[in-house]
């Protein structure tokens, strides 16, 4: 099967040269994904504000691709402010249920737009 790439009508447009989603050998690989609306406008003052906006841009890249949040099987999540671990975390647990991916969370000095939230995701198509 050739590769495919997919994006969401209503996820914010790619601000690079790069796909949202990337279909290959049966896996999505979803980009990072930050708390833009779809006219690429930052949402969101707090970290937990924010990540709630990243997964629901998660969640739809994986349906434009014909999957959803049950299929994921990994995620990256960076933050600027390891403080926030726990909301960004109490927000993650509203969108996946056990059994839950595999996980990693990355502090960074910086996210694009001034964000402190981005979460990348591999998910089974």
């Amino acid at each position: 099967m050739p590769r495919e790439t997919f994006a969401s009508a209503d996820g914010p447009p790619p601000a690079g040269p790069y796909s949202h989603v990337v279909a290959e050998a049966g896996l999505l690989f979803l980009s990072g994904q930050i708390a833009l609306d779809a006219e690429g406008r930052v949402v969101g003052q707090t970290a937990a504000e924010q990540a709630r906006v990243v997964l629901e841009n998660v969640r739809s890249a994986l349906r434009a691709a014909g999957a959803d949040m049950d299929r994921v099987v990994k995620t990256t999540i960076f933050v600027t402010d390891m403080t926030d671990f726990a909301a960004v975390n109490e927000v993650y647990a509203e969108f996946f249920a056990p059994p839950y991916p595999a996980r990693s969370t990355v502090g960074v000095a910086a996210l694009p737009k001034g964000l402190k939230v981005e979460i990348e995701a591999i998910a089974l198509r």
